[in-house]
């Protein structure tokens, strides 16, 4: 399967850049997700890639190879949308063989391939059935299927888990993953669902306003955020602005309040100015432990598997945290509580120069 290369890709429609100097390599075989809030250019990518939007500059590889003029259906880069587009008037079976019968593979290599492909996805026993009849886990497995049997090198997946109920979409993760994987095919999944991405992906590139801002592991981009704004969108962050008082293997800064916060070991020199992150999960609160703040407790949120907690700190604001559903009745409303995190897993950033609230932003 073949590597992708976008180099320098820019997009625009009139005076809109949809995509901005864009620039990201996806492996061998390999499953990236592309993360990022609406409107940042995830799927006008999709479309560069497998050849329905033509850049107005940069290029596209693959394997090494220039396809950046080549037509899409040479490039064997199937696209598969979150309305997956299925015909129907036609049965399971006649979805898969449609690709082949267009390119008038023979009657053995139609029949081999759509064989091939209902045993892949587990519709064997469903191949008569119309789309209609179809749950939305399987209509999402035909739709599958059909792209594949024609032979596709490039799986585009254009938020394909958005259409579907909240139970489904978590079964269906590790079985799209999978497919992909037993398959070996390059994959760029779309989403704008953090949790979706950190469970697939291989790789995940964050992308913002038209451009890549970070490309890591999922648990590289989740513990080692390299901007507030990455911070944030991908594992939801407090955060406090101050100035750099102590640097070392703990980097220690002072907020407006006089209040020493520590965090990891950062390259800020002493006096700039500076953001601390800390993830709300790894937020800790007490009501007989001492911690770095105090806040309010304003409300308690039940979430399931965690309880949401929402604070009031003085000259900051709102200040949250996660805690197990067993300790939901230690804490009420109006309380006052000690809030502390370990120094090693909160970030520190410079602070950006066009604000902390820009900065965080989602467009």
């Amino acid at each position: 399967m073949p590597e992708i290369l976008l180099e320098g890709i820019t997009v625009e429609y009139g005076k809109t850049k949809a995509l901005r100097d864009l620039n990201i390599e996806v492996k061998d075989g390999e499953y990236l997700c592309l993360l990022g809030p609406t409107g940042a250019g995830k799927t006008t990518s999709l479309r560069v890639i497998c050849g329905l939007t033509l850049p107005s500059s940069g290029r596209v590889l693959f394997d090494g190879k220039d396809v950046t003029d080549t037509d899409p259906e040479q490039r064997r880069a199937t696209m598969l949308s979150q309305t997956y587009s299925l015909f129907p008037h036609m049965t399971v079976e006649k979805n898969i063989a449609f690709g082949p019968e267009i390119r008038n593979w023979n009657e053995n290599e139609r029949k081999d391939a759509v064989s091939s492909m209902l045993d892949l996805v587990r519709l064997t026993k469903r191949a008569d059935a119309y789309p209609r009849e179809l749950s939305g886990g399987m209509q999402q497995r035909n739709a599958l299927a059909r792209a594949l049997a024609s032979g596709a090198r490039i799986l585009l997946l254009d938020e394909p888990l958005r259409a579907l109920d909240a139970r489904l979409r978590i079964d269906l993760r590790q079985e799209l993953r999978s497919l992909a994987k037993s398959l070996n095919i390059t994959t760029v999944h779309v989403t704008h669902d953090q949790d979706e991405a950190l469970v697939m992906a291989d790789r995940i590139a964050v992308i913002r306003e038209g451009g890549i801002i970070q490309v890591g592991t999922p648990r590289e981009v989740f513990e080692n955020p390299r901007s507030p704004f990455v911070a944030n969108f991908i594992g939801q962050s407090n955060f406090v602005t101050g100035i750099v008082r102590e640097i070392g293997e703990t980097t220690v800064i002072e907020d407006r309040a006089g209040r020493y916060l520590p965090g990891r070991k950062s390259a800020l020199d002493l006096g700039e100015n500076a953001v601390i992150s800390v993830k709300i999960g790894q937020t800790s609160i007490s009501k007989t432990e001492p911690g770095f703040l105090e806040g309010e407790i304003e409300r308690l949120l039940f979430e399931g598997r965690f309880v949401h907690v929402d604070m009031q700190v003085d000259d900051i604001g709102r200040f949250s945290c996660k805690i197990p559903p067993r300790k939901m009745n230690e804490f009420k409303e109006g309380e006052r509580v000690q809030i502390s995190w370990e120094p090693s897993i909160a970030t520190i950033f410079p602070y950006p120069k066009e604000g902390l609230e820009a900065e965080l932003r989602v467009e």
